[in-house]
């Protein structure tokens, strides 16, 4: 487990909002290992983790879910990342389970990280309510297109004063301020976090949304406004490299904060019937939500969470960097050397991805039912 990750918390500016006896490290870490960290960390510190987040939980009024982020490319990340996410499960089935997480651009120096992308997609495919990924090559465009813009030259030196990696960590950052709004202001059509799964995932294991933000920049006054009337949906705002819109929608919600109005969201909801090819019994099930409280720096904020078939794209794309390498069995033999990993774990984790990219690409081609008519006897 990565101590000198959570020494930089303890450094850093932000240390005063950590709780000291929440905290959980460990040396060394988990050499990039998915097997080392899910099994190895996860059952060493099975207790320790689990008495912590009881902890927490006991000082909650009321509990809505539980937020988890984390890469999926390491070994930390991935492993003992999904192994907290199968106890929360385990020891809170009935608290939603939300996870945001990382996904490599495949240029990255992590030779085995395909193999930890799959083991920890399949984790996230069976235990999370909901996953909100985003890719590291989505990330770097939207911090490269702040970088480039021409419309404020405050807006670009606020950017450049900033690493990329702080960069690309406030972009998420945004989207989950955003996303838990209606859990922690108030608002005329606030959405709970735990309403969302109702309406989003049809199917189980199809509980991987897009999410698209606007605006994209960060919190700053220096940062121009965005105007209430956008499309967050559009595939140079999702953190994500797909295009929901190039599949169908299982499902949709929008979810906006500060100065909009009730005609504004009508307006969004209007046109994103319009561009989006709706499953057949899902057309009208868009949901909205309004939290009356802006973000800071901006007069407004716009969040789409999309359900779509084009994930299957996506699913497609890693089990295809995971066979490159599983074709010819390298490196397996550091997972094999774990205790409590076997080689069945790669075959059932990538058959779990063929499973779901078919079931989405048989909801691609989901076609309207005619149903007889009851007879009255």
């Amino acid at each position: 487990m990565e101590d000198s990750v959570v020494a930089r918390f303890r450094r850093g500016p932000l240390r005063k909002l950590f709780d000291e006896t929440l905290l959980l490290t460990n040396y060394p870490g988990s050499g990039n290992n998915w097997a080392e960290g899910h099994h190895t960390h996860g059952s060493s510190y099975e207790s320790r983790i689990v008495e912590v987040i009881r902890r927490a939980v006991e000082r909650c009024d009321h509990l809505h879910g539980f937020l988890l982020m984390f890469s999926v490319g390491g070994g930390t990340g991935s492993g003992l990342g999904t192994a907290t996410l199968k106890l929360l499960s385990d020891y809170f089935p009935d608290v939603e389970r939300f996870v945001t997480c990382v996904y490599p651009s495949g240029h990255e120096d992590v030779v085995t990280a395909p193999y930890n992308v799959v083991l920890a997609t399949n984790i996230l495919l069976e235990y999370a309510t909901c996953v909100l990924p985003a890719d590291n090559k989505s990330l770097l465009d939207i911090c490269a297109y702040l970088q480039n813009r021409k419309e404020s030259n405050e807006s670009a030196k606020a950017v450049a004063a900033s690493s990329p990696y702080e960069d690309m960590n406030s972009v998420i950052v945004n989207m989950l301020l955003n996303f838990t709004s209606g859990s922690r202001f108030p608002g005329s059509l606030n959405v709970d976090m735990s309403e969302l799964s109702t309406n989003m995932v049809p199917y189980p294991k199809l509980n991987f949304l897009s999410c698209g933000l606007t605006p994209l920049g960060f919190s700053s006054s220096q940062i121009l406004p965005v105007p209430k009337q956008v499309e967050p949906w559009a595939r140079d705002h999702q953190l994500l490299k797909i295009d929901p819109l190039a599949g169908t929608l299982l499902g949709a919600t929008l979810l906006s904060r500060g100065n909009v109005t009730l005609s504004d969201l009508r307006y969004n909801v209007s046109r994103l019937q319009n561009k989006g090819k709706f499953i057949p019994w899902n057309q009208d099930a868009i949901k909205v939500g309004l939290c009356s409280v802006a973000p800071t720096g901006h007069p407004a904020a716009h969040l789409s969470l999309l359900n779509s078939t084009s994930m299957g794209g996506f699913f497609s794309h890693i089990g295809g960097q995971f066979d490159r390498l599983y074709r010819r069995k390298a490196h397996i033999h550091h997972y094999l050397q774990v205790d409590g990993f076997s080689n069945s774990e790669f075959v059932l984790s990538r058959q779990s991805l063929l499973d779901c990219t078919s079931h989405y690409q048989h909801l691609t081609t989901t076609q309207n039912a005619v149903l007889d008519r009851l007879q009255v006897v």
